[in-house]
C-alpha cells in the first residue's frame, strides 16, 4: 500500500513507566487519569500535522505495567507538502514534546502504508521481577520502588517453580490464567507460550542496600496473551514457590480450562510486569525509501 501526498506511516518502539497512567491505551477525555496513548498522540500533534492523529497500539498493558519495548504505528503528514521526517528527528521532537512525562522514544521505523504494529508483531516478551525478603513495602529499595512484587520470604523453591513453568510451555488453552473483561468472548484462549523461565535478577542498588533481598525474573515470550494471562501465571508460580500450590496444582489448573477456577487473590500486582520486547519480521523494519513510495 503506497502512501501518497507526503504522508508516511511510521512504528514507533517506546518505554515508559507505568505507575501514574490508567494503562497504555488512551483515557476517554472525561477521566482525570490519562494512559500512555494520550501523551503519545499530543506529542506527535506537536508537531503539527495535516491528518487526524490515532495511533495503534502493538501491545496493551494495564495500570501500573511497565514496558522497555512496547510499540504502536501512526501515520504523519506534514504541512505544506515537506517531506516526512527522518527517522532520528522524529525521535528527537516527539521525546522534546514528552517532556517531563516518564515516557520515552526509543526507534523509529518508516514503514509501508498497509503495515499494523499490532497485526505484524510475531512475539512478545514479558519480564516478571521479584524482590524476595521485603518483610515491609519501606524495605524495598527506592530505585525499586513500584517496580518489583515484594515477597515477604526469601526462600522459595526455585526447581517447583522451574518445573512448575515447564508445564506452560507449548501450544495450550489458557481460559484458567485468563481474567474476564467484554473481549473475552472474542478471544482464542489456545496460545503457544515459547519461553516461561525463571532466572537470578539484580538492581542498582542491590550491592549497595544492606538488607537480604533476592531479586527474580519469571520471563514469558508468546506471540500474543489473553488478558492478564502474564500476571495469573505469576502468581500461581510464586504460589508454588511458597509451598501454597503443588506443580501438579498448576497442571490440574491448566487442564481446567476455566478461568472461574483460578484461585481467589493470587493474581501477582501489577508494578512487577515489564513488557520487554514486540519483535517483527526484519524484512517490515527494512529502511523505507523514497523511491520505495514512490514505486
Amino acid at each position: 500500500m503506497i502512501m501518497h501526498n507526503g504522508s508516511a506511516r511510521y512504528l514507533i518502539f517506546f518505554q515508559y513507566l507505568g505507575t501514574k497512567y490508567s494503562g497504555v491505551m488512551k483515557a476517554p477525555p472525561h477521566q482525570v487519569v490519562k494512559g500512555v496513548q494520550n501523551y503519545l498522540e499530543d506529542a506527535v500533534r506537536s508537531l503539527r500535522p495535516v491528518n487526524e492523529v490515532s495511533l495503534s497500539i502493538s501491545s496493551r498493558t494495564d495500570t501500573g505495567v511497565h514496558a522497555l519495548g512496547n510499540s504502536a504505528h501512526f501515520d504523519l503528514q506534514r504541512q505544506n507538502g515537506k517531506p516526512p521526517f527522518a527517522e532520528e528527528v522524529l525521535v528527537d521532537a516527539l521525546n522534546f514534546h514528552l517532556r517531563p512525562e516518564p515516557i520515552r522514544i526509543t526507534r523509529a521505523y518508516r514503514v509501508p502504508g498497509g503495515f499494523h504494529a499490532r497485526f505484524r508483531a510475531v512475539s512478545r516478551t514479558y519480564v516478571y521481577r521479584l524482590a524476595a525478603g521485603v518483610t515491609h513495602h519501606s524495605c524495598t529499595p527506592l530505585p525499586d520502588a513500584n517496580l518489583c512484587w515484594g515477597l515477604r520470604h526469601i526462600d522459595l523453591d526455585v526447581g517447583a517453580m522451574r518445573d512448575a513453568a515447564a508445564l506452560l510451555v507449548g501450544t495450550h488453552n489458557f481460559s484458567s490464567f485468563r481474567a474476564l473483561n467484554s473481549e473475552t468472548p472474542f478471544k482464542d484462549p489456545v496460545k503457544t507460550l515459547e519461553m516461561a523461565s525463571l532466572e537470578l535478577g539484580d538492581a542498582f542498588a542491590h550491592k549497595h542496600f544492606h538488607r537480604d533481598i533476592q531479586f527474580w525474573e519469571l520471563t514469558f515470550k508468546s506471540r500474543s496473551f489473553l488478558y492478564k494471562q502474564v500476571r495469573r501465571m505469576t502468581g500461581a508460580l510464586v504460589a508454588v514457590g511458597q509451598g501454597q500450590m503443588s506443580v501438579s496444582g498448576v497442571k490440574e489448573l491448566l487442564e481446567a480450562q476455566d478461568s472461574q477456577a483460578y484461585p481467589h487473590n493470587l493474581t501477582s500486582p501489577p508494578e512487577g510486569l515489564f513488557l520487554t520486547r514486540v519483535e517483527y519480521h526484519r524484512s517490515d523494519l527494512q529502511l523505507y525509501t523514497q523511491e520505495d513510495s514512490q514505486s
